[in-house]
């Protein structure tokens, strides 16, 4: 009983993060209906700006080696920051790789392209100015905590676990609220919902896109700071393992499902803490086969609601 309660506690830490992350290619696919591949790029930039605003250094091998900020800020305040730099980016991308092509009505496949495209930009554009090797978050960022906290009956949480499940439970129920109780989330619930009729109700379907956007990318980054605190940056391509986890967490809890993604994220996370340590290298194959079983008997996903033809 304590190892399955201690499962579940590290499969709900990883597995809030993956929600977390899922949620920002929920919301662009709400809106538009088509993937952003550029999603697991905006993860690592997020890691990267939380890296050098808590006072980071970039390294021998980028174009911009020995920056270092001259403040270091409180973790409290480089996540959000983070959050906000890697949504500024995420509209550029919307800017650059979507909104022509939605304003010629393009395709869906041709968006797919345009965002792998600005993916694979924007994480050569990191390689170039921080480098190819890896990078560790400083040590001392929870202050005087114990790195490991002890729930009794031999239950142990690692202090930076129990960091990633609160903040990740806190975004996700602050974005839940607003989507429900305010009137930009009740609009932006319209366009996912019909786009002609919310644009004949009078909203902005462009405004309500871009928003989508920078929530999304602000997800992401928050995300990728959260990561990068627990496991530290491998490189430039770390997002790339953690885009195609989200993917799976999207598919699996249901296309354009909030609800799903947070389901399909902790169920994943949990899936992955019942690998044993002396697999953990299969850990993504584990992750993938249980989407791929759900997916055979319930192609919709868990909480995606079934597409009926008309004729």
């Amino acid at each position: 009983m304590e190892v399955l309660a201690q499962l579940l506690i590290n499969g709900l830490s990883v597995g809030a993060v993956y929600a977390l992350f899922a949620l920002g290619y929920t919301l662009v696919f709400s809106v538009l209906g088509v993937i952003n591949f550029a999603h697991g790029a905006l993860f690592t930039l997020g890691a990267y700006l939380t890296y050098l605003l808590l006072g980071g250094a970039v390294g021998s091998n980028g174009a911009l080696a020995g920056l270092q900020l001259p403040l270091a800020l409180p973790l409290w305040a480089a996540l959000p920051l983070a959050g906000l730099g890697t949504a500024a980016a995420s509209l550029v991308v919307e800017a650059v790789a979507f909104r022509p092509l939605r304003r010629r009505g393009a395709e869906p496949l041709l968006y797919l392209i345009t965002s792998l495209g600005a993916g694979v930009i924007l994480v050569n554009l990191i390689q170039l100015l921080m480098g190819a090797e890896a990078y560790a978050l400083p040590g001392q960022l929870l202050g005087a905590l114990p790195a490991v906290l002890a729930l009794g009956d031999g239950l142990q949480i690692r202090t930076v676990q129990l960091l990633l499940l609160l903040v990740a439970a806190l975004v996700m129920l602050l974005l839940s609220l607003w989507l429900n109780r305010s009137r930009a989330g009740k609009a932006l619930q319209a366009v996912a919902e019909d786009a002609t009729t919310a644009r004949l109700l009078g909203i902005n379907s462009g405004a309500m896109v871009q928003l989508a956007f920078a929530l999304a990318g602000f997800l992401a980054g928050l995300a990728g700071g959260l990561v990068a605190l627990s496991v530290s940056i491998a490189g430039p391509y770390f997002g790339i393992s953690y885009g195609l986890k989200g993917l799976g967490v999207l598919v699996l809890g249901g296309l354009g499902s909030v609800p799903g993604a947070v389901l399909g994220g902790l169920i994943v996370g949990i899936a992955e803490a019942c690998v044993p340590g002396n697999l953990s290298g299969y850990k993504d194959a584990v992750a993938f086969a249980f989407l791929f079983v759900v997916l055979l008997l319930r192609p919709q996903g868990l909480l995606g609601r079934r597409l009926v033809e008309k004729v």
